[in-house]
């Protein structure tokens, strides 16, 4: 058994290794490369695509999805085949600020209608696009609490019908259970040190509650994530353009 750190409080200045840029490439390349199966055991996606993103999809008209810091783009990737699969049509973007996670989500194969570029969500707000879905995967942690008010300022403005944020939420049950199925999976690359990082930085849901602008709302949902949505008014979701970012 691991000896536990102390969970009762965010761990904010723990420090991710990947984060690092001057982190070791191979290692860095090969953690892109496992997020799938990371994100398949522990983030809910498939779920989620199926109780809130695709009742709002049609088989005649494009909807159009951003995904906000998109790492290696898997959530992107995934999101599309399971539109296209249930013969709905759903276009794709994956931004991410870390060049290096937009060159390993541009290695992968990836289906049509996905699209990954080198860009925050600011510099789209700058440009005044809009997005039926707007989307983030383990992104919350990683933010002080002034980046997370101005992302979820950046959400609103660029959502023009439903906003989902899902996250790790620190428990200690969390930290054992990832600690003990790492100990064999996910081995040559920062999941398994910087996975038990990231459940020491992030909220629990009573903390992310109050950080949270008011107009969100947060669901602890199993079986460690904190789910952060927004729903865009109805004058919202009829400005136009809807599109996707290139």
């Amino acid at each position: 058994m691991p000896v536990l750190p102390d969970l009762r409080k965010r761990a904010v200045t723990a420090r991710e290794l990947m984060d690092d840029p001057d982190c070791d490439p191979q290692l860095l390349a090969r953690t892109f490369e496992q997020f799938q199966g990371v994100n398949r055991l522990v983030a809910g996606w498939k779920g989620t695509y199926r109780e809130r993103i695709r009742p709002l999809l049609s088989a005649t008209t494009p909807s159009t999805l951003i995904d906000v810091g998109c790492g290696g783009g898997d959530i992107a990737r995934d999101l599309a085949r399971w539109a296209r699969r249930d013969g709905l049509l759903l276009e794709v973007t994956g931004i991410d600020p870390d060049p290096r996670a937009i060159a390993a989500a541009t290695r992968a194969p990836n289906p049509d209608g996905v699209t990954f570029l080198t860009l925050d969500s600011s510099a789209l707000v700058d440009r005044a696009f809009r997005f039926d879905f707007v989307i983030s995967n383990h992104v919350l942690h990683h933010l002080s609490p002034q980046q997370l008010t101005d992302l979820l300022i950046d959400c609103e403005l660029l959502c023009r019908g439903l906003s989902i944020h899902s996250d790790i939420r620190r428990s200690r049950l969390a930290y054992l259970e990832y600690w003990a199925a790492t100990l064999v999976l996910f081995r040559g690359s920062f999941v398994r040190q910087d996975g038990l990082t990231s459940i020491r930085r992030s909220y629990t849901t009573p903390e992310l509650r109050v950080a949270a602008r008011r107009e969100w709302n947060v669901e602890s949902q199993a079986p460690f994530r904190n789910l952060l949505t927004y729903a865009a008014s109805a004058a919202a979701r009829e400005t136009e353009p809807s599109g996707t970012a290139d």
